[in-house]
């Protein structure tokens, strides 16, 4: 890292000393930012013992900014280190921004691949003119960063891309390196390009992925894997038009199973939602030791229209739990990892029928399990609402949403719910996983009551403990 970088993470960790006060709604079981805003989270991998979770960090206020990549690291996804600050924008090649990205780890060392953002000053709309995004490498032993090797251009991408290419997810399969990049067409059309490379520095494009059917102007974040022997690819598209239940979202993020060889052609199937919740959005995953797919994402949208309550504190937005993902046939299923069990305190058990509440919770984990398959209502510290009837689950606010409403998804059969209900947030999973809302909502109070009527059955509630969160004293 050069002098100017030097000096603007002390910056940081100068403004983080002063300003680091969390208030009522801080986060007890998900990361957030030291101060400032949080966006994607950006080089998911492990390094040796230690799982390296880096996102997309503006300290100094609680609005997009000069930004850098905030660095947590973890052992068993409860316990944390807070590091300062990977990288940051102190080079013309990234100098309005270090953008999205990934990590590939290989041989002790963990190669991050992001954007660098720079803007010319001019008469341009950065969209199609005045702006670079730049594919940038940098090494870390997840300590020392080494220096910024720039790989592409915008000179390097197809002549009938815009301005926007963006947010590179490296992977190695079938005896090569490739890397996948989200980009806007010329003609408003989203795509991903698909790079190779034997040496994970020289790389040259091998195909475009995109639908038959446009699907929005741009696809962000997007992260392609094999998961259950099956090619996903995992992407956030932008400009999708709303139908019926679907994609009611400013933007949305979900996945299409895709078919035939990376070094030939890759035919893409129809597109499904990750989560339907109202905050969800440019997840990053990785394959951990164990053979586990884990994803993390961050717990908003942009540039939706929804307030968040913590920006009176000084900082602004949370990542969601990481959660493994699972094939089962032509649906991916998405649940929380086994670890965070480990937070939960002493359990209550209760056996519901018709009207059954529980008292003076504020943040737990619940698990529900349906016996009979009939309408219900489940409320949560007075005023969020879950809903099943007619085959249709919901889930609403009332004030605590600050603009969120309603979002809901076609479920056939609900057999068992878990509620995970942090300071202000929920995500909750049906049948295992087979589908997730994630959201923010700010009660007006954090303890409150969990009532559920029309449910018979069975349900288990923990407290839950904090995140233990240490200070790297560099």
């Amino acid at each position: 890292m050069n002098k100017q970088g030097k000096d603007m993470i002390k910056a940081v960790k100068l403004w983080e000393k002063n300003h680091s006060l969390h208030g009522k709604y801080a986060a007890r079981f998900h990361l957030m930012p030291k101060s400032g805003w949080l966006n994607d989270p950006n080089g998911l991998g492990k390094l040796g013992d230690r799982v390296h979770i880096y996102f997309q960090y503006a300290p100094f206020g609680v609005e997009p900014g000069l930004n850098f990549w905030g660095h947590y690291s973890t052992k068993n996804f409860v316990e944390y280190q807070y590091h300062t600050p990977a990288l940051c924008c102190d080079t013309p090649d990234d100098c309005h921004g270090v953008y999205s990205g990934s990590s590939y780890i290989e041989d002790g060392k963990s190669y991050l691949y992001y954007t660098g953002n720079v803007l010319h000053s001019g008469p341009y709309d950065y969209i199609f003119s005045g702006r670079e995004h730049n594919t940038i490498l940098v090494e870390t032993d997840g300590e020392t960063v080494g220096e910024k090797q720039v790989l592409l251009r915008n000179s390097d991408y197809p002549e009938d891309v815009s301005c926007h290419v963006r947010d590179p997810k490296v992977f190695y399969a079938e005896g090569r390196y490739y890397m996948v990049l989200g980009a806007r067409r010329r003609d408003d059309v989203g795509e991903v390009l698909l790079y190779q490379s034997e040496n994970k520095k020289d790389w040259a494009l091998c195909q475009r992925i995109t639908t038959t059917k446009r699907l929005g102007y741009m696809w962000e974040c997007p992260d392609l894997f094999s998961l259950g022997g099956r090619w996903v690819l995992m992407f956030s598209p932008q400009g999708v038009e709303p139908d019926g239940y679907r994609f009611q979202n400013m933007y949305q993020t979900g996945y299409a199973f895709l078919e035939g060889d990376l070094d030939g052609k890759l035919q893409i199937g129809s597109f499904e939602e990750i989560d339907r919740g109202f905050d969800f959005y440019a997840p990053q995953s990785f394959l951990d030791t164990d053979g586990r797919r884990i994803q993390i994402g961050w717990m908003a949208v942009p540039d939706s229209v929804y307030q968040n309550a913590e920006v009176q504190d000084g900082w602004h937005h949370i990542l969601t739990l990481p959660c493994v993902l699972k094939r089962q046939g032509d649906k991916i299923y998405r649940y929380p990892i086994e670890e965070i069990e480990k937070l939960r305190g002493l359990r209550r058990k209760v056996h519901l029928d018709g009207r059954t509440a529980v008292e003076n919770l504020e943040v737990f984990d619940c698990e529900i399990r349906v016996r009979e398959e009939k309408a219900f209502t489940i409320t949560i510290k007075q005023d969020a609402m879950i809903t099943y009837q007619q085959g249709v689950f919901s889930l609403s606010f009332g004030k605590s949403g600050l603009g969120r409403e309603r979002r809901s998804a076609v479920i056939e059969k609900v057999e068992s719910l878990r509620i995970l209900c942090d300071t202000s947030s929920l995500e909750i999973f049906i049948n295992g996983g087979e589908e997730s809302f994630s959201s923010r909502f700010y009660p007006k109070e954090i303890c409150g009551a969990l009532i559920s009527e029309g449910l018979t059955g069975m349900a288990e509630i923990w407290p839950m403990k904090s995140f233990v969160i240490s200070e790297d004293e560099r």
